[in-house]
């Protein structure tokens, strides 16, 4: 990685001064379909810095995102990059309290949103003693609040301020699978590590991509795929502000045609069933990339046989910012996570810290590479347990496979032990996936009357199928595929599995209710 001191220089403006000012960066999908050159986001991005400046905004300081993925996003997050504010994108689908929650732990002095999401955070905005400033995006600025196109009317655009690649650049707070979620600091030469490494040696997009990435920008790995990946290469993102429907998603892809498509395992499950009913569009997919979740086996094999390109399933993190494990073009093995991306270094350690290096065995996976986080917002307690020196704990239990690959078994919380054995929920997952009448499955630890840990599965059917003369045949359909004492005992059927915005399952509410 090269130190490029601000992002912005790297993914923003130098594509101006190599000749791609012409460039589309960015265009959208729905609503307006309006498009945006690499010269036109150098030119507004500065004009946001320049506003930002002219409001006073100082240096540092935090500037809430709750933005759709639309052409302001960019716009702004970048802005805020040149004038050293730190911008904090949020998710999208939170509640209420949440977003207070938020405000208040971020101090954050300025809040940028859309129309759409203006009433959800309303009240949580109003009742913020920092808030100093509401811009919303849209067409009209409730009392209070000052529109987007008003903000920066008049500026003219500022160049990015001086920064070391270790300036704090943005945050993310993470999704929260395991309960409220934490402010992740990461600094400007992250951005550029990611794209050095994952960008590069995995995806390996190029300036003529066009990317579409289903997982939104304010999370790690759609910022990661809509932003980082194709303005690291001058490549052209397509942004779709609504939420991804498999049906909205396929049509996307056939209008918009992309060459690169990121999604999550659930999607590409829900996706799968649909394109075995309808057939495939025509879209000139040549990589689909996939994160948030293990991807079960058996659906990396359905989506292979129905396009002819693989999905490159990874492991990566809001706390190293995008993905550090994945299988690769030409060296995918599905039911495993494939090996460490170049530029990182991964360690397995027993429950004692112990490193781990026979295969076989289980243990907690450990990363090292240049786009770790800085830390935890002010909490100094989970930073020092998550970030040992160079390395950070990722909460993931895997397997070493023979042949170098990582087996994912499941978070550290979610793994548990059946006769004095370890079980892998995600294994006995994939075992119920691969039968025909099961879309998702998700399996956590369940005390029986003699108050022991067994295996309790929660289904989703397809197509309505009568659950009533499925529990049985599921049972031994599990029993077959990875061992009798693997089954589980009970199987409840649910319309949804509870998830984060990302994919991931919330199997911590599914314990909660057992």
């Amino acid at each position: 990685m090269t130190e490029s001191g601000n992002a912005a220089l790297h993914f923003v403006d130098r594509h101006v001064t190599e000749g791609r000012a012409d460039k589309t960066a960015f265009r959208e999908a729905a609503g307006a379909r309006r498009s945006m050159s690499y010269g036109e986001l150098a030119a507004e991005t500065g004009r946001v810095a320049a506003a930002l400046a002219q409001a006073g905004v100082p240096r540092e300081s935090r500037a809430v995102m709750l933005v759709l993925d639309q052409i302001e996003f960019p716009q702004i997050f970048w802005g805020c990059l040149k004038a050293g504010v730190v911008p904090v994108p949020l998710n999208t689908l939170l509640a209420t309290p949440v977003y207070e929650t938020i405000l208040n732990d971020s101090r954050a002095e300025t809040l940028f949103v859309s129309e759409q999401l203006w009433s959800v955070v309303e009240p949580a905005a109003r009742a913020s003693a920092r808030l100093s400033r509401i811009v919303v995006i849209g067409t009209e600025a409730p009392e209070g609040t000052t529109a987007f196109s008003d903000f920066v009317a008049g500026c003219d655009p500022a160049p990015a301020i001086e920064t070391s690649p270790d300036d704090i650049a943005f945050w993310l707070y993470s999704s929260g699978s395991t309960g409220q979620p934490k402010g992740v600091r990461h600094v400007h030469g992250a951005l550029q590590a990611t794209a050095d490494t994952y960008g590069a040696q995995v995806l390996r997009i190029r300036e003529s991509d066009t990317i579409f990435s289903a997982a939104k920008l304010f999370f790690a790995y759609g910022l990661g795929n809509g932003m980082t990946f194709p303005m690291s290469v001058g490549a052209t993102t397509v942004l779709f502000h609504a939420r991804p429907t498999p049906e909205d998603v396929i049509k996307v892809l056939e209008t918009e045609r992309p060459t690169i498509f990121g999604g999550v395992p659930t999607l590409y499950a829900a996706m799968v069933a649909a394109l075995e009913k309808t057939g495939k569009p025509d879209a000139p997919l040549r990589r689909c990339i996939s994160a948030g979740e293990a991807l079960p086996e058996e659906i990396g094999r359905k989506w292979q046989q129905i396009w002819g390109v693989d999905i490159l399933d990874g492991v990566g993190s809001t706390e190293m910012l995008h993905i550090f494990l994945s299988n690769a073009p030409a060296d995918v093995v599905y039911g495993t996570s494939g090996r460490a991306v170049p530029g990182y270094d991964l360690r397995l350690v027993d429950e004692e810290g112990a490193e781990i290096t026979a295969p076989g065995k289980v243990g907690e996976l450990l990363v090292r590479g240049d786009s770790a986080a800085d830390g935890y917002w002010n909490q100094r307690a989970k930073s020092r347990a998550t970030f040992e020196g160079e390395w950070t704990r990722t909460g993931d239990k895997y397997e070493l496979g023979e042949d170098g690959r990582f087996i994912y078994c499941g978070r550290t919380d979610d793994m548990f032990k059946v006769s004095g054995i370890w079980v892998s929920p995600f294994e006995v997952e994939q075992a119920l996936i691969a039968h025909p009448a099961v879309l998702e499955a998700a399996v956590v630890a369940h005390r029986d009357a003699a108050g022991l840990d067994k295996p309790k599965a929660f289904i989703v059917l397809k197509d309505r199928a009568d659950p009533g003369a499925l529990e049985d045949e599921l049972k031994d359909f599990v029993k077959k595929r990875v061992g009798k004492w693997k089954y589980p005992r009970w199987i409840e059927f649910v319309d949804d599995l509870p998830k984060t915005a990302t994919g991931k399952i919330q199997r911590f509410k599914l314990r909660e209710g057992c």
